[in-house]
């Protein structure tokens, strides 16, 4: 969908409600976007007790990971440089990007096991809430 409000949601959550067969259950991965936080999402999960929302720990997403991409980029290049115009700073840009996947790094994650769990455990507070 071109936009991802509460309203969006609910109809892809009806969707999956109106193809998926009725006596299972269904446990959907989901980011912690307000949009799935939603008063009104809430209220449609607490009507439809089959679904079950389990949400990744804030900063594990994928689209973190460009976020943080974009950061690297904007400190390690844009900032450090001086542009006359637009096709001289994309020019750095694939110029940096180039350069870059000459020795591609990994992104790792790390937390502590303790701050894990208890944004699990949140999680789980949030979920028995709704239900």
């Amino acid at each position: 969908m071109t936009r991802h409000r509460h309203h969006e949601f609910i109809r892809f959550l009806k969707k999956i409600d109106k193809e998926t067969p009725f006596g299972l259950d269904l446990h959907l991965i989901v980011d912690n976007y307000s949009t799935h936080k939603h008063p009104q999402v809430k209220a449609w999960l607490g009507s439809h007790p089959r679904f079950h929302l389990h949400f990744t720990p804030t900063s594990a997403s994928w689209l973190n990971l460009v976020e943080r991409w974009f950061r690297e980029i904007t400190d390690k290049r844009i900032r450090r440089g001086s542009f006359k115009n637009v096709g001289a700073l994309i020019k750095a840009i694939k110029e940096y990007v180039e350069s870059h996947n000459q020795n591609p790094q990994v992104f790792v994650w790390s937390a502590p096991v303790e701050s894990i769990l208890e944004k699990i455990s949140k999680c789980k507070e949030a979920l028995d809430a709704v239900h």
